[in-house]
């Protein structure tokens, strides 16, 4: 074992790497830099040459000389090709550009802001973003950006566009986009292709590729309620994420152990609810924040308020909600699920999602459904009585779905889609008011996904990448070597499969260890996730871009744990 991970290692520091990829004939219908007078240089940002690739796409045989080029991109982008041929990047004489033709321009928030945000990326030792305030524009090397929509005080939403086209060659580089979350996409790919030698400078090669996801979904789960996570520690997994280009901050945010969201409408959730009413909450302000630093990395925030099961930190604040239980007819004093049975259940949850639906934009929120312990209802004879009224008999996984059903009805209401975990579509598979699924129990996980296509409904897997369990890190080809559509179906059952995410849950894991528990291994998943399955198949292949990415990570802050022996010629700084 030791040895075979040391040939890999030195394997990713020969002097030359062989490998195949698609290479796309670029096209460019250019225009004269002088035609739009001279480039000024404002907030990082500079105007100059249009140049829209177009891409054709072949087979050829790519030998490279020397491991920095774009191969060390992660995720791996769909078509790539890369030379030995490199250009000098200098801090203060580089500028991000719109194109003459795109649709977003100068004040565009969510590119304004990745442009500051990249300069310190792309340039960690500058001293300031500042540098390239002063500099005349035409002798500076422009990053070119040109998107076809304007979608720049919008959120990102399910559907949206992350494609990008990008062409690096001397002096300049072209990155075309559909959307301005697609640019985000290829303003990260191109900060991994800049490099520095052992003297300090910077460098990039010649570059072209033409990238997208694979798959639309591609979340993070955090648990906030088992132990509770600094909003700056949200932040930083944020950050992490779009490092990754992961797309979904899964907001696993309230759970049986505490209720940290503060409610403006029930106030006393949280004031009961919380592990302390005012340290250890979300104000509508941290929420806000968390929104909005998302959406400037192009990342959508779904959040998730698990009922009618996981909910014993609601009952302290709401009394009536959660069910008595009996034994021998005698209350116990102890609570179980969400009471079903009660008018006041429906009237608080439409009250209570009205102002969830306000206070987060993104049109998915999460509902649960999972683990219901039927024991408490059973025990309840108001519970028994409400069940024999309905006709549900001795069922109990119809008066769950009966629940179910009208929480789904309730988000639909509010025009919000319900995402569900997959207990709910085990239980009762034919509700017509079920949209997506996500599959998260152990066994054969894929088995599910294909019963759930079947039934002409969308899916989330999460079952192959549940990260928040103890173990060593070496670990993290299992979360690689991950085949989400590796089941019999049609290709438009297939198509029902929108993508999967990390779940990270709270029990073991709180700021302190967050994210090295998360990273690397949530990167395997990453890629995964965005990367063309036949060209990310090798483990070997992808050993040693993955500890080139995580030395990345390191640079930039994250505390991503090793993959095996070795360094990182800047380690983590405290």
């Amino acid at each position: 074992m030791g040895e075979k991970k040391q040939n890999r290692t030195k394997h990713s520091h020969s002097g030359l790497v062989v490998f195949v990829v698609r290479v796309d004939a670029v096209e460019r219908n250019s225009v004269n830099a002088n035609d739009h007078g001279h480039m000024n240089v404002m907030h990082a940002v500079c105007s100059g040459r249009y140049a829209r690739p177009i891409f054709n796409s072949v087979l050829l045989l790519v030998v490279v000389l020397g491991p920095r080029t774009a191969e060390a991109v992660w995720p791996l982008p769909q078509a790539l090709a890369s030379s030995a041929e490199r250009y000098p990047l200098n801090p203060s004489a580089f500028c991000f550009s719109y194109g003459a033709r795109s649709a977003a321009q100068h004040g565009c928030s969510v590119l304004d802001a990745a442009f500051r945000r990249y300069f310190a990326l792309i340039f960690p030792d500058a001293t300031s973003v500042n540098d390239v305030h002063s500099f005349h524009g035409d002798k500076a090397f422009a990053v070119e950006i040109t998107v076809d929509q304007d979608e720049c005080e919008s959120y990102p939403k399910a559907d949206s566009s992350e494609k990008y086209n990008m062409s690096v060659s001397a002096g300049q580089a072209s990155l075309n986009a559909e959307t301005v979350w697609g640019a985000l996409r290829g303003l990260e790919t191109f900060s991994q292709l800049v490099y520095q030698d052992d003297f300090g400078s910077y460098f990039v090669n010649k570059t072209k590729i033409e990238d997208f996801p694979r798959f639309q979904f591609r979340g993070i789960l955090v648990d906030s309620s088992r132990h509770y996570l600094p909003v700056k520690a949200i932040l930083k997994s944020l950050d992490a994420m779009a490092y990754n280009k992961f797309n979904v901050f899964h907001w696993h945010i309230v759970d049986d152990p505490s209720f940290p969201y503060r409610s403006s409408t029930f106030p006393d959730l949280s004031a009961k609810g919380a592990f302390h009413p005012m340290t250890h909450i979300y104000t509508q302000s941290d929420v806000r924040r968390v929104i909005s630093y998302a959406r400037l990395r192009g990342i959508r925030v779904l959040p998730e308020f698990d009922s009618p099961g996981h909910t014993k930190s609601w009952g302290r604040g709401q009394p009536g909600l959660l069910t008595p239980c009996y034994k021998g007819g005698i209350p116990t004093g102890t609570f179980g699920p969400v009471n079903p049975a009660s008018l006041s259940t429906y009237k608080f949850m439409k009250s209570f999602f009205k102002e969830v639906s306000s206070v987060f934009p993104d049109s998915y929120v999460h509902v649960g459904g999972d683990e219901v312990d039927h024991s408490c209802w059973r025990s309840n004879p108001d519970v028994r009585a409400f069940m024999q009224k309905m006709g549900f008999g001795a069922d109990f996984t119809k008066l769950e779905a009966f629940y179910m059903e009208n929480i789904v009805n309730i988000t639909s209401s509010l025009n919000k889609t319900a995402i569900v975990w997959q207990d709910v579509f085990d239980d009762h598979k034919h509700c017509s008011s079920l949209s997506v699924v996500e599959v998260w129990r152990d066994g054969c996980y894929l088995c599910e996904v294909r019963r759930v296509v079947k039934a002409g409904l969308q899916v989330i897997l999460a079952s192959p990448w549940y990260l928040d369990q103890p173990g060593p890190t070496h670990n993290w080809a299992r979360y690689y070597t991950v085949w989400p559509l590796a089941f019999k179906g049609t290709e438009e059952q297939k198509r029902l499969v929108i993508g999967g995410e990390v779940c990270m849950w709270g029990e073991y894991v709180d700021a302190t260890n967050l994210a090295p528990r998360l990273w690397p291994r949530a990167s395997a998943a990453a890629e995964r996730l965005w990367s063309d399955e036949k060209q990310t198949s090798s483990v070997d292949r992808a050993f040693p871009r993955l500890a080139d990415f995580r030395c990345k990570l390191l640079r930039r802050g994250i505390q991503a744990e090793p993959l095996y022996v070795g360094h990182c010629k800047h380690e983590y700084q405290v």
